[in-house]
Parts: structure tokens; sequence; C-alpha cells
């Protein structure tokens, strides 16, 4: 499974826009847009949701499933339950 917040994740750490991302993995701009904007788990044809994930990890992203290790070396990073509430910042 891809979540949305992966492929925009994905998408900043190569700084690629969703046109680019689109051209990658031969998937359409508006699928690329509808996919990013669903919620919790990208719903679609398995065909696309592999193509999109092929296209990341041919650019050097692994996408990271729940509870599941990292298989790659090299920096990144990884999303978790915050423990507490971020505090509000001021604004002035």
């Amino acid at each position: 499974m891809i979540t949305a917040a992966q492929m925009r994740a994905g998408r900043a750490l190569l700084g690629i826009d969703q046109r680019q991302l689109a051209e990658m993995s031969s998937v359409s701009l508006p699928t690329i847009q509808r996919m990013e904007a669903s919620e919790g788990n990208v719903r679609g044809v398995v065909d696309t949701l592999t193509k999109v994930v092929e296209a990341f990890e041919r650019a050097g992203i692994e996408l990271i499933g729940e509870n599941a290790a990292s298989s790659g070396g090299g920096r990144g990073v990884r999303y978790k339950q915050p423990t507490h509430p971020t505090p509000p910042r001021e604004t002035r």
C-alpha cells in the first residue's frame, strides 16, 4: 500500500512536481492528482499503483509500509505517530 502522504513526501525528496511524477511513471497527471488528494491509503488500479511505486524506486525512493523494516541503506525520513501533541506556534 502507498499513502497520499508518502507520494507527496517522495516527490518532495526528489524535488519534482506532479507532472514530472506522471511522466516518470507513465500515469496521467489527473490520476496522480487524484491519488495525492485521497485520504490515507491510495486506492486505484493495481497496475497504476505499481507504476508509481516502481517510478519512485527507480529514482531512489523507498516507500516503507506500516510497521515494516527498511530494506535499503542511506538516509531517510519515517513518519510515526507523535507521542504527544505539538504545542501551537506563537504568531505575531
